[in-house]
């Protein structure tokens, strides 16, 4: 009985032995809860291995979000100082301004550190996206061979795009610090000021399918950043939500260490979170969503791909696609 239950557990109803094609999920929501059911304690061993690449970014990150911590302390206690008499208001803009200046060339410092950090973190992505594109379809990855291989293969394209990344922060602040101190003498700098935010989270956001579409196609490198930004902007509204749903973690860990006294708990909890299976899955729920677009912008147009996979089709539609023109159909 108890052999039964854990079967059931980690390999679904696939797991029974009248399992049959209509046993298939018929819908992507179907397909994502069944399988995030049967692979999540995959995904947490595939966190374990995948982590390893982010370690040097998580520290970077906690080391200098600690140190911004001490500094706006000392910050916000000026004011009080004042009140005292401890120091004078001259004194008071003084260390105002210093503080000022230690709290960018601390951004800077963070920002140059984290490009070789994040650029190592490529071909394990690589690696990570090709299992979790297979388990999304409810197709069979081995952890450690499939992640060694993918990486193997793709580690050019993988290294060049998270080595962009890695640069995307630095040249990101620098621009908006750059073209905000233009934009306080002339409000049209304003302009090139968001333009270079806005791209710099297109770019972030072009992710969600840059690493899928090397894993799964046979690209030049300028025709996978072409596919992938202008599946960016073609599905614009669901890649902004799903990027935002992967950043909540974070977003609700700067919130309580900005407005409560718990920045150590927060950070101690986020950091737990991606330890456990923070990063895989992300990147599942990703993958999830990519297979679904693909099939429905690139698959069909490819013929003998396959579409719908993991997903019952009834065979009906089968016979239905067989006839001319249905491969041009797209299917969502």
């Amino acid at each position: 009985m108890f052999g039964r239950f854990m079967n059931n557990y980690f390999y679904g109803k696939s797991g029974k032995g009248d399992y049959t094609k209509e046993d298939l999920p018929s819908t992507r929501r179907q397909l994502f809860w069944e399988t995030l059911r049967t692979r999540l304690s995959g995904l947490v061993r595939l966190n374990f291995l995948y982590m390893l690449a982010w370690l040097p970014v998580m520290a970077v990150i906690a080391y200098h979000v600690l140190t911004l911590y001490s500094v706006l302390a000392g910050l916000a206690d000026l004011p009080a100082q004042v009140e005292a008499g401890a120091i004078t208001a001259a004194e008071y803009a003084q260390q105002q301004a210093l503080l000022g200046d230690a709290v960018k060339a601390l951004a800077l410092r963070a920002f140059l550190l984290l490009i070789p950090a994040i650029a190592i973190t490529g071909p394990f992505t690589a690696g990570l996206s090709l299992i979790t594109r297979n388990w999304a379809r409810d197709e069979h990855a081995f952890v450690w061979s499939d992640f060694k291989d993918a990486a193997k293969e793709n580690w050019k394209q993988a290294l060049a795009t998270s080595a962009i990344t890695g640069f995307v922060p630095l040249i990101v602040y620098v621009c908006w610090m750059f073209y905000g101190e233009l934009a306080a003498q002339q409000s049209l700098f304003i302009i090139p000021q968001v333009l270079s935010l806005m791209l710099g989270a297109l770019w972030m956001m072009s992710l969600l399918y840059a690493y899928p579409l090397m894993v799964t196609y046979r690209l030049r490198y300028r025709d996978l950043l072409r596919n992938s930004f202008l599946l960016t902007v073609g599905r614009l509204p669901g890649t902004l939500a799903l990027k935002l749903l992967s950043l909540m973690p974070v977003v609700i860990a700067a919130l309580v260490s900005v407005f409560t006294p718990y920045l150590q708990w927060a950070v101690m909890v986020s950091f737990l979170y991606y330890v456990l299976a923070g990063f895989s899955l992300s990147r599942f729920v990703g993958a999830s969503y990519t297979n679904a677009v693909f099939d429905r912008y690139i698959n069909v147009k490819i013929e003998g791909a396959k579409i719908n996979r993991g997903l019952y089709v009834d065979e009906n539609d089968d016979a239905d696609d067989d006839e001319p023109g249905a491969g041009n159909a797209p299917n969502a």
